[in-house]
């Protein structure tokens, strides 16, 4: 296939224009494209997927047919997102999503590739609110073999690095269950030498494994779906303008894009849809609006530049009030590879609510329930002024389950060049490692006693940590007693930094409940649209379980394709 943007026809017109090729983008493409809809997808960067390619590809999107069998209803659902929410989001936007949500997964599943399934247990971070669930509204994708997409499997934007092994093996949770067990269990030997048999050939052709699962899968399907209907796909591309019809506050109806030395004027019969990503590494919007945080510590793709953004103000469009946050948010640790690039690895729920583990500050203290969900991690750090804060784990700890970028079962010479560039710090006791990191070592000598204390009789008395099915899910199932606790007692002892890292904008474009984008007046600006992190969050910033980011992502794309698809040409 042709992503060239001087390959389009001289006289190439279309019904849409989508401009962003993530999560939010490409679905848009294709609900449009299902429509009957003729579909540009542009794409600034070299590769499709956006930060969805990155990401578990978690999708939250409750009521659909995978909470057969569950308590989730309509009105639990709506119970649970407006205590979660309050009024940080408008309440048209949230109704609107939870009405779509059934619908909208109906169809991506029943007219494309996009094919989901639930966790037997994947549940809603805040477990304490009403109408919260245990499962069924955490969809994931089922794994996509890329070898389906033939040469334009290299248009996917490739995993996080330090989240696959050997080298380029994507895995998700079963994946690494039976990888760590595969000794132990007849049937996790089975699953990994069918997963080590089955890279082994991908990297015959290919420079990773085609194997692909999380965000990667999810973007693999959508991506197979785009070009099974013939959506043409633009990359390396800049949106120049926004065109309007006639006078200045005309309907939005084309484009002009630029890629290189070489830029042209499109024209888009029904409309435009901002699908770019939001604002994360618009300089001025980041300062202003993500806490200081340096854009070193994002965790999303490159591409959210918010650029699109500023046109879309220069056509009268603003940006939505300030919801809980302005951006979702994550801890991470930070490493410079052998390249010389950055890697900033999300500390999603591998390794914080793990037995043998405990998060501090400078001052040694504990602040937060260490299993807590990212977001809320985060802004624990910020409230207890830990920043940078320090997750520890004994040997035993490391060894079973890892330390961020060090792997579990690590032998001595794998550390190595981590504790050599300062990633990660080894002691033979708990008051060296103080003394390396410059913690108070007093107090964390009884915070680790206190987690001792806590481990015995498997009650998390401090933070309750460990007592929510939400945590115990990321703890050890073979522990038992509390899966989420252990002693931190056997030498050496380590520890990494955490600093705050966004993975997500959550303030966005003023829209209303039709994904229509808004002026100063409140009254939709003709023929412009925005899903995904373009448009304000549904959820205002609030971030109360998985998959929150990518569903109303997905969900507001099929609402601007079905807007387009009613609107006249």
């Amino acid at each position: 296939m042709n992503t060239d943007l001087s390959a389009l026809p001289d006289d190439f017109a279309c019904d849409v224009v989508v401009l962003g090729a993530g999560g939010a983008g490409m679905a848009t493409a294709l609900c449009a494209a299902i429509a009957g809809l003729s579909v540009l997808l542009v794409e600034s960067t070299e590769y499709v997927g956006g930060t969805t390619a990155l990401s578990a590809g978690t999708i939250w999107v409750p009521n659909t047919i995978h909470a057969a069998g569950t308590d989730d209803t309509p009105e639990r659902a709506a119970q649970f997102r407006d205590r979660a929410v309050g009024d940080h989001a408008p309440p048209a936007l949230r109704r609107a999503f939870l009405a779509a949500c059934p619908a909208v997964s109906a169809r991506l599943e029943a007219q494309s590739d996009v094919k989901l399934r639930a966790y037997r247990l994947h549940p809603d971070y805040m477990q304490e609110l009403p109408g919260a669930a245990l499962r069924g509204r955490a969809l994931e994708p089922l794994p996509f073999d890329g070898n389906r997409l033939g040469a334009a499997f290299a248009l996917l934007r490739p995993p996080i690095p330090e989240f696959t092994v050997l080298g380029g093996m994507m895995v998700d949770r079963a994946d690494i269950a039976a990888l760590l067990n595969m000794t132990r269990r007849p049937a996790a030997l089975r699953h990994a030498v069918a997963l080590l048999g089955r890279y082994a050939l991908d990297r015959i052709s290919h420079q990773r494994g085609a194997r692909l699962v999380m965000g990667n899968a999810l973007v693999g399907r959508l991506l197979a779906s785009l070009l099974a209907r013939g959506v043409r796909i633009v990359t390396r591309t800049e949106l120049v303008a926004l065109r309007r019809q006639g006078a200045v506050r005309g309907p939005v109806n084309g484009v002009t894009l630029r890629h290189g030395a070489h830029s042209r004027e499109v024209a888009a019969r029904r409309g435009v849809v901002l699908a770019t990503g939001g604002f994360n590494r618009h300089p001025a919007r980041r300062a202003a609006w993500l806490r200081g945080v340096p854009a070193e510590h994002c965790a999303g793709a490159p591409g959210h530049t918010g650029a699109a953004q500023d046109l879309a103000l220069q056509a009268g469009a603003g940006f939505a009030p300030e919801g809980q946050e302005n951006g979702f948010w994550a801890p991470v640790s930070l490493r410079r590879r052998p390249d010389g690039s950055q890697a900033v690895f999300p500390h999603f729920v591998m390794d914080r609510g793990k037995p043998g583990t405990v998060c501090v500050t400078a001052a040694g203290r504990r602040f937060v329930n260490e299993c807590i969900g990212y977001h809320d991690f985060v802004r624990a750090m910020f409230a207890a002024g830990g920043v940078p804060a320090f997750l520890l784990a004994d040997a035993v700890a490391l060894h079973r389950y890892g330390l961020g970028m060090a792997r579990p079962m690590a032998r001595a010479r794998g550390l190595r060049p981590m504790l050599a560039d300062g990633y990660l710090t080894e002691a033979a006791s708990l008051a060296e490692l103080a003394g390396k990191l410059a913690i108070d070592g007093p107090a964390l000598a009884e915070k680790v006693k206190e987690m001792h204390h806590f481990a015995a009789p498997g009650v998390a008395r401090a933070f309750g940590r460990g007592r929510p099915a939400s945590h115990r899910m990321n703890g050890d199932p073979n522990r038992p007693g509390n899966p989420n606790l252990g002693p931190i007692a056997t030498p050496p002892f380590y520890a990494i930094r955490l600093w705050p890292g966004d993975i997500g904008a959550a303030r966005g474009l003023a829209t209303d409940a039709r994904a229509r984008v808004l002026d100063a007046a409140h009254a939709p600006i003709p023929g412009l649209y925005a899903a995904g992190n373009d448009m304000q969050s549904v959820m205002g910033g609030v971030y109360p379980a998985p998959g929150i980011n990518l569903g109303p992502a997905l969900v507001f794309a099929a609402i601007a394709a079905d807007q387009l698809a009613r609107a006249a040409a």
